[in-house]
């Protein structure tokens, strides 16, 4: 349930990617404190990224990203990034340190790689839910009621239908 549910939630932000020109995509918006729409995709993608990188290695520390600008930039290429993420998410579990300097001092913490692509699931929908404040500024804009939605918050909802 783990990977179709991060399936689901990366293919809800390409199809609004592919709603977007790289302008909408890149430029600063008033709603996102001037940051980007390009630029919350962009962390989206490189902490995905991160877990794929350093999963041999089996030591992760979330800090470490690449911050490519072109990710942030153009919506085809975060697109084929994104792609590339749902493409490698099928690997076993196995144990995964998490590494942090917190005030100048290493610390790790023991996780695995399960835990951490759930970590990764809630860091997306957040930013998602972030995302979206910007978008629905824009009538044209069509985005799934569910987009930036937790999980929990969705069942729950519909519960209350019920």
């Amino acid at each position: 349930m783990l990977i179709p549910s991060i399936n689901n939630s990366l293919n809800g932000l390409v199809d609004l990617l592919n709603q977007l020109s790289n302008s909408e995509y890149y430029n600063p918006c008033a709603s996102l404190s001037n940051s980007s729409i390009g630029e919350h995709t962009r962390h989206i993608i490189e902490m995905f990224q991160c877990l794929e990188a350093n999963y041999e290695a089996g030591i992760v520390n979330y800090d470490n990203r690449k911050r490519n600008i072109a990710i942030q930039t153009d919506t085809e290429f975060a697109i084929s990034q994104i792609r590339i993420i749902q493409d490698s998410l099928e690997k076993q579990n196995k144990k995964i340190e998490l590494q942090q300097i917190i005030d100048g001092e290493e610390i790790r913490i023991d996780s695995n790689y399960f835990r951490e692509l759930l970590y990764n699931l809630e860091h997306c929908i957040h930013h998602q839910a972030l995302i979206k404040v910007a978008v629905l500024q824009n009538a044209t804009i069509i985005v799934d009621e569910n987009f930036g939605v937790a999980r929990s918050t969705i069942e729950y909802r519909k519960q209350c239908v019920q």
